[in-house]
């Protein structure tokens, strides 16, 4: 870790509680559970002072200690609910872990729901959030595939365009997708930001966000069914590559594998 540049603590949320695919965040994938693939790769980037898991649950706690992150305590279950806003479990976790006498200029939010995001991903996020001045934060984007100059909101039986943007004598909605302005989506890859932010604005944004571009499929996120076998497509397919994990599974009966 070089000490001349700031501190940063990986948090990585794992709440219990996942509706559309059960214990996601811990179901296995290519041998592993999803959360694993998050841990080694932050890990083996060499950028973070801790690595540390966010759970409401004590099974996945001791999943993320096996595979090497620090779960120094447990999130409260109001803060873990399917509604709750991420600035509620990092801003807890941060004083908690200030609390502690673990003081951070940076923090990074780094999803389970992201296994492809290798080691080099985040080195490159982090060089990237370091050569920009003034910014409060970095957040993964990518290229959007369905335009939101195409899209339209629907009211009393009529369709209005969701983007009252575009030129009189050729809508967007009326447009080729190479003639429309570049736009951009975030991922749920990762986010990097100054812990002021949290403690001054309460936000965990602020309001000078720098992009991260992501590439291939370092933003896939796997958040349903569709998305879980997508993943499982790309992995077989060798046309994506999961952090590597040098140790023996975490050890569950084989039924509980797909939890």
């Amino acid at each position: 870790m070089d000490k001349s540049k700031p501190t940063v603590v990986a948090l990585i949320p794992a709440r219990a509680g996942s509706k559309r695919v059960p214990d996601k965040n811990v179901r296995f994938l290519a041998g592993h559970p999803l959360i694993a693939y998050t841990i080694a790769g932050a890990l083996q980037s060499g950028v973070f002072s801790s690595v540390v898991v966010s759970t409401d649950s004590e099974l996945y706690a001791e999943i993320a200690k096996y595979y090497g992150a620090d779960v120094p305590f447990l999130r409260p279950a109001a803060f873990s609910g399917d509604l709750s806003p991420d600035i509620e479990w990092v801003e807890y976790t941060l004083k908690r872990l200030k609390d502690q006498g673990n003081h951070y200029d940076c923090f990074s939010i780094l999803r389970p729901t992201s296994p492809f995001r290798l080691p080099e991903t985040v080195r490159r996020a982090w060089e990237t959030f370091l050569a920009a001045e003034g910014v409060d934060s970095l957040r993964a984007v990518e290229k959007c595939k369905q335009h939101p100059g195409k899209m339209w909101v629907v009211r009393g039986g009529r369709m209005h365009p969701l983007l009252p943007l575009s030129p009189a004598e050729q809508p967007w909605h009326s447009s080729q997708y190479q003639a429309l302005p570049e736009v951009y989506v975030q991922n749920a890859s990762l986010e990097i930001a100054w812990c002021r932010v949290v403690f001054e604005g309460r936000t965990i944004a602020g309001s000078v966000v720098v992009p991260f571009f992501t590439r291939d499929h370092e933003g896939l996120d796997v958040n349903n069914l569709y998305d879980w076998q997508l993943a499982e497509e790309t992995i077989t397919s060798g046309r994506g590559s999961l952090p590597a994990i040098s140790g023996d599974p975490y050890p569950v009966s084989e039924n509980s594998r797909s939890f």
